[in-house]
């Protein structure tokens, strides 16, 4: 089996009618997973406490759980004990509920202030003011300065990773690179918010949190639950294809988070923290 393979369900087969021009064929297409996830978190000797339902592309399903409690400030990372997914005997795909089993208490009280409603298209909705974000997020290290001629190759190493994509066409990606340009890990989903909360869970796994000497690329615009969920992760910089919102600059502004936007081509605006990014070709400064 390819390693590099998409997930089962990750993406599926359907049946069109594809005009072009005059003509019209009827044909098979590959698209895009999306299916509900239950995400669920357990101390010891306590039931599971249902946190939130998201629209996620299938597969990674114990990085995007992990992940989105992470992100989300309900978790540190090491209490993180093992995770599990539903009954196969009362569930037809079990991987679409799991829960996160943890060293300690799960503090339930939490997600009811919070008020979850996750959809793929936007993440964690309306729930959660600048300042609280501020407080969940620790002070973000100055470094890393990074080559203008990295920056700029980021978006074509991000698309000859996204296995995926080159299938569907539907999906968004999150990657971690080095800041000479080493892709480290890469995930993808129908949601933007879902891939990065993918990477954040394999990281989480592996130990290497905060992200403190990682650049962030991401396929699409710059919301602002991008913004909050990389600085909560402490990454120091966030590369984007597209534009940021004014929340999302506002909330990199205030965080100690670089912010890059319209990442095409020959070039690309930095929104915040401009410090992090190598310019002194173009500045004549040395």
């Amino acid at each position: 089996m390819d390693p590099l393979a998409p997930p089962t369900r990750h993406v599926t087969s359907t049946r069109v009618v594809a005009v072009r021009g005059s003509s019209l064929e009827f044909r098979g297409d590959r698209v895009v997973g999306e299916e509900p996830l239950e995400i669920r978190a357990a101390g010891p000797g306590q039931e599971p406490v249902a946190v939130a339902v998201t629209m996620r592309t299938p597969g990674f399903e114990d990085e995007l759980a992990i992940g989105f409690l992470r992100t989300e400030g309900l978790i540190d990372g090491p209490e993180v004990m093992r995770t599990t997914t539903g009954d196969p005997e009362s569930m037809n795909q079990p991987d679409d509920q799991v829960t996160v089993h943890l060293s300690r208490a799960f503090d339930a009280s939490r997600v009811a202030e919070r008020h979850f409603v996750a959809t793929a298209s936007c993440g964690i909705c309306g729930k959660a003011s600048l300042d609280e974000v501020a407080i969940r997020s620790d002070p973000i290290p100055d470094g890393p300065v990074v080559a203008r001629s990295i920056v700029l190759a980021l978006p074509d190493l991000l698309r000859a990773a996204q296995r995926a994509f080159e299938e569907t066409g539907g999906l968004h990606a999150a990657a971690l690179f080095s800041p000479t340009g080493e892709l480290l890990v890469l995930r993808e989903d129908v949601g933007r918010h879902n891939a990065l909360d993918k990477v954040v869970g394999s990281q989480v796994l592996a130990k290497t949190m905060p992200l403190h000497g990682r650049i962030l690329m991401v396929s699409g615009r710059v919301s602002f639950e991008i913004v909050q969920k990389a600085a909560v992760a402490g990454v120091p910089i966030i590369c984007a294809v597209s534009a940021p919102s004014d929340l999302a600059i506002e909330a990199a502004d205030r965080l100690g988070v670089t912010l890059v936007g319209f990442l095409r081509g020959d070039g690309f605006n930095i929104y915040a923290h401009d410090e992090r990014i190598d310019l002194r070709d173009l500045t004549g400064l040395s």
